[in-house]
């Protein structure tokens, strides 16, 4: 299981620590945010060829080319690892002075490939904590293709579901140190977790993830689970359907939008997993009685 975290993920610093003993210096560590840009290089009418800046996102160092690649197919700029003709992560120069220059994903397209860049719900800039404002409707993905989850086998007991909080937490070095990132975990039907990304943003954490599924060419992805550290919005939902997961969990709670939309494409949807507990929300046939043999 690769839960490599990049170098550049943590930044140690000095601080005042107060407690109600008093204060104290004593060293720290924090995620690093900074800036990531995705860049698409195409070849649009007449062969002319173009390059576009489409997103610029504020994420953790580590695991940018998956980043950018989940990010492409989830929002259906890419439909296969064979659309990609190079996919390189790369430094550009600071212009403003600040040292925030961002580091560009530049994306080739093969030829042939005619991206429609109308389906992008996310403009140029892109928050890493609240994601998109003026998400897409079910109708507008309705209309873009995107396909019901049906015809899969996952089914998972309630005892396993259960232990996964845990789990989780053990394959999150960088939240350990830090307390700063999300996470976004593969588990399968056996509850052990696969893979998994940390990044400072929820939507970056499950692009990271599905992205190197993407690149590895193991997709659709009809056999396990996601798991997410926080809460389950409408795009993560969204990201997990476009990858065909028959079943998203998340620690914390769920939006109305994100139930609704689980719903209408036939994706189990969890919310509130703790060791004790957990509430289901749609489609419970995924869920099965049985003893686990974890």
């Amino acid at each position: 299981m690769d839960m490599s975290q990049s170098d550049d993920a943590t930044k140690g610093v000095r601080i005042s620590r107060t407690t109600d003993e008093g204060s104290v210096v004593a060293d720290d560590v924090l995620a690093v945010e900074e800036p990531l840009e995705i860049r698409l290089a195409y070849r649009g009418d007449y062969g002319v060829p173009l390059s576009r800046g489409i997103s610029i996102t504020m994420r953790t160092p580590g695991d940018d080319e998956a980043l950018a690649a989940g990010f492409l197919a989830t929002e259906g700029i890419l439909d296969s690892r064979e659309d990609l003709e190079e996919l390189t992560v790369g430094p550009t120069e600071d212009a403003s002075g600040l040292g925030l220059a961002p580091n560009v994903a530049r994306v080739a397209l093969r030829d042939g490939v005619d991206p429609d860049l109308d389906r992008l719900s996310r403009h140029v800039f892109t928050s890493s904590s609240c994601g998109v404002c003026g998400k897409a409707t079910l109708e507008a993905l309705v209309a873009r293709g995107l396909a019901r989850i049906s015809g899969d086998d996952f089914r998972i007991v309630p005892d396993l579901l259960r232990s996964l909080p845990e789990k989780l937490l053990e394959g999150q070095s960088t939240f350990a140190e830090t307390g700063g990132l999300h996470a976004t975990a593969l588990v399968d039907a056996k509850g052990q977790v696969t893979d998994l990304a940390e990044d400072v943003g929820r939507h970056n954490a499950m692009d990271k993830l599905l992205g190197r599924r993407f690149l590895a060419n193991d997709w659709p992805l009809s056999d396990c689970l996601v798991l997410v550290s926080g809460r389950a919005s409408f795009e993560l939902v969204q990201k997990a359907l476009v990858a065909g997961v028959p079943m998203l969990v998340a620690v914390g709670a769920p939006s109305s939008l994100a139930v609704e939309l689980a719903d209408s494409f036939g994706m189990t949807l969890v919310g509130f997993l703790s060791a004790k507990r957990f509430n289901l929300y749609c489609h419970p046939e995924r869920i099965i009685d049985g003893n686990s043999s974890s």
